[in-house]
């Protein structure tokens, strides 16, 4: 066991920090996010997250490294608890758990926090109703790897920081600015407001991807994975674009499409 003061083994089920981990694993603590595995719960901790609670397993401890990133973890934590593999396969995410698990303060995802981190030349991401959590993370660490400076997810749209969300982005919701929850309207009003452009990714777009500038202000926009954006929506932006197909296919997969368009717009904006 770790030499840590705040530590304790756990062997009861029905323990009230369990309890608590399950409350933030079901979206029912919205205050908390539910981190796991041991690189995920490491970029958490090089974010600076404030760190409420980490759990983990006896099993963990015999390996090296994990040990070496647990004891920076629990020394991190308010609080931190040894379980049995057993017990934590009751708060784990997954069907095989991962041997630890924290609990950390959710980040500030607000719009003035998000507005006060943008650059004078911002490329954003517009998530709009995509309720699949594993797209949106994806999306997140796409744009972080293509230089995106900040992703908006409008209402109904998954929570970035669901475990789901959290595992696709490995990381990228810890470090890119977000906001969530304003309406498309909203969303598509405060870029406006800030000579934002807003370009709608659609499959009848009026340009090729590649055809924009986007070394320009821009927010790439993309709907749901099922119809994508309504006329309306795409009508309310600046400008749409298309990516060409061959073959059959009939569309992309959401995540798979933005990542072309943003890395059209990181070669664009690639220094020469």
């Amino acid at each position: 066991m770790l030499k840590d003061k705040n530590s304790k083994l756990i062997t009861g089920r029905d323990n009230s920090l369990l309890r608590r981990a399950r409350s933030v694993r079901d979206g029912k603590l919205n205050s908390l996010i539910f981190v796991e595995g041991l690189r995920l719960c490491e970029e958490a901790l090089k974010s600076e997250l404030r760190i409420e609670a980490v759990i983990y397993s006896d099993h963990i401890l015999r390996k090296d490294r994990a040990a070496k990133s647990l004891e920076k973890l629990t020394a991190a934590a308010e609080t931190s608890a040894t379980v049995s593999e057993k017990l934590l396969e009751s708060v784990s995410y997954t069907r095989t758990p991962q041997g630890v698990v924290l609990l950390a303060v959710r980040p500030t995802n607000d719009e003035e926090a998000f507005a006060a981190k943008q650059t004078k030349s911002p490329l954003l991401v517009v998530i709009h109703e995509i309720n699949n959590p594993v797209n949106v993370g994806a999306i997140i660490r796409t744009a972080e790897a293509a230089g995106a400076t900040g992703i908006i997810t409008t209402a109904n749209t998954a929570d970035p920081f669901s475990p789901k969300a959290l595992r696709g982005a490995m990381g990228s919701a810890f470090r890119l600015p977000i906001w969530s929850g304003p309406s498309f309207a909203a969303a598509v009003a405060w870029c406006r407001s800030r000579k934002i452009l807003t370009i709608a990714a659609d499959l009848s777009g009026s340009a090729m991807h590649r055809d924009v500038d986007w070394r320009k202000s821009s927010a790439i926009i993309v709907g749901r994975e099922s119809t994508g954006l309504s006329p309306d929506e795409v009508a309310a932006t600046d400008a749409s674009v298309r990516i060409p197909m061959q073959g059959a296919a009939e569309s992309l997969n959401v995540a798979v499409a933005t990542g072309i368009i943003l890395f059209e717009a990181a070669r664009q904006r690639a220094p020469n």
